[in-house]
């Protein structure tokens, strides 16, 4: 018996950096997922180790049972209904078995993620042999959730063949966990980001592991769910940013013209709130589509001058705005800015020949063009093998 899950990845719509300010967000699940395959060896195959393979960054990892069990010894009795966040001792010792697997140096970033697969691994299932196969379509480090997405992905696959989950072994397919299944996935998943990035909203968990969107104030998360399709071209400038450094940056002009800076605040929980009010309204032909899409492009265009006014902005961001503005299409950085992904709303009616000449003209650039679908699915599972 096999499992595989996928979690989706994330986008933030509008409010990034206000957000940590007191003003509204808006979060959305984009198509593109994080895969994570789980499985128990058979007696027969005589294997007494815990495999993780990376496969798209050609990594694979191997720690025998017995090694786990005597660094990790208390891990095995904790129960997998219960997420207990990782104590600092036990980070420690997990790292110390992530260093002995020698991991290249132009990797060493995914060392915090294999750090959390085992712990997760050995908090649910204890002492046990298996093996977890890793694949994403989500490009790492550039603010679409990729670690959230992992961390949804491995609990949820864990939990499916744990006693604290009920699924349906015989369907046929991808199916949903139920709510109840979903929350305990989202507690393990946040767990996991704690060891990741230290202090962790919740935001990207939550969007991935329920999908959909999620509308977030003063740490009060409210999922909701769009009534328009939304279509985006994704625009991952590869130009890596100080995330830390940039809420910094726009805390210290915060101090220095508090008035303005909080007239730009306020501003932005508007286009938040509007946003948000306008995908969830009901549409009702092609026609009205259009209107909503024209003032969504006016939103993102506002939240942009607006996020340059905080000075998040970067060169390769600038360069993305002007490419998309020549074909009339409205752009936003999203997360933290200084680099990373920008957001362009391909509306319903656009052609393909233009949205080709778009990535054409962007990839030219050195950039990575995903186009994702906003607001779907959030985790599902499949199950495969004999049970």
């Amino acid at each position: 018996m096999e499992v595989t899950s996928r979690a989706p990845g994330k986008i933030i719509l509008a409010g990034e950096h206000a957000v940590v300010h007191g003003s509204t967000a808006v979060a959305a699940a984009i198509d593109l997922y994080t895969y994570v395959t789980f499985g128990f060896p058979t007696p027969s195959d005589n294997d007494d180790t815990l495999k993780l393979h990376l496969k798209d960054m050609d990594l694979e990892f191997s720690w025998p049972i017995g090694k786990i069990k005597e660094v990790l010894p208390d891990l095995g009795s904790l129960e997998a209904s219960s997420p207990s966040s990782c104590s600092l001792e036990t980070i420690k010792a997990i790292t110390a078995l992530v260093e002995e697997q020698n991991i290249p140096e132009a990797k060493i970033g995914l060392s915090s993620g294999v750090t959390t697969f085992l712990w997760l691994y050995t908090s649910i299932h204890g002492y046990k042999p298996a093996k977890t196969v890793v694949t994403s379509e989500l490009p790492l480090g550039s603010g679409l959730g990729s670690s959230a997405a992992l961390c949804v992905a491995f609990s949820a696959a864990l939990l499916a063949l744990s006693d604290s989950v009920t699924l349906d072994f015989s369907h046929q397919g991808w199916q949903m966990f139920g709510d109840s299944e979903l929350d305990l996935v989202n507690k393990w998943a946040f767990e996991g980001e704690k060891i990741i990035h230290g202090k962790p909203s919740g935001i990207d968990n939550t969007v991935s592991t329920y999908g959909n969107m999620i509308k977030f104030r003063s740490g009060e998360l409210t999922r909701i769910k769009t009534n328009m399709p939304l279509k985006m071209l994704i625009t991952n400038t590869k130009v890596g940013r100080n995330t830390k450094a940039l809420v910094a940056g726009v805390s210290e002009r915060t101090i220095r013209h508090p008035e303005a800076m909080s007239s730009v605040f306020s501003a932005i929980d508007s286009i938040s709130s509007e946003l948000a009010s306008i995908i969830q309204s009901p549409v009702t032909d092609d026609l009205a589509i259009t209107e909503k899409e024209k003032k969504l492009e006016e939103l993102m265009e506002m939240n942009q001058g607006l996020l340059q006014c905080m000075g998040v902005s970067h060169a390769s961001i600038e360069t993305v705005l002007r490419s998309t503005l020549k074909y009339k299409l409205s752009s936003k950085l999203t997360g933290a800015g200084g680099g990373g992904c920008v957001l362009t709303l391909l509306p319903n009616l656009l052609s393909g020949t233009v949205v080709d000449k778009v990535i054409a003209e962007l990839e030219s650039c050195g950039f990575q063009c995903l186009i994702a679908g906003i607001g779907g699915r959030g985790l599902e599972i499949s199950f495969s093998g004999s049970s």
